[in-house]
């Protein structure tokens, strides 16, 4: 049988030399830290989806920068392909409205959480532009 194939788009929020993580509050991962973003709907360019979706998730207005790297990876339930871009806060405060948690990551602090599988795979590109 073949797999769901899911795309999305995953915000690096980079800021004083640190990075935006938030934890999953639901489903298999939940307490598990991420990228914030989501799915990106038919129509859309992944920059108007992560735009999109860090409104709806943090309603905070970004600044979407360049593309840091598209991951593929298999997870048990679908395959998920995944376009990180760095961004910057143009305006917001990054309200947690469906995170459970969230931190700024410095270099040194961004293996200290347990990162979903997808995540992990931009970890070092992140860490080589902080």
């Amino acid at each position: 049988m073949e797999r769901k194939t899911i795309n999305v788009v995953a915000a690096v929020i980079r800021q004083n030399g640190r990075i935006f993580a938030t934890q999953r509050g639901y489903g298999n991962y939940k307490g598990w830290w991420e990228f914030p973003g989501g799915k990106i709907e038919r129509g859309e360019t992944p920059q108007a989806a992560l735009v999109r979706e860090i409104k709806e998730e943090l309603d905070t207005e970004i600044e979407v920068g360049d593309l840091i790297a598209n991951v593929e990876y298999d997870y048990p339930e679908f395959h998920l392909v995944m376009d990180c871009f760095w961004c910057t806060v143009r305006s917001g405060k990054l309200t947690l409205l469906e995170a459970e948690d969230a931190r700024w990551l410095s270099k040194e602090e961004l293996f200290s959480v347990k990162w979903l599988p997808a995540d992990v795979e931009v970890l070092e590109k992140v860490e080589k532009g902080l």
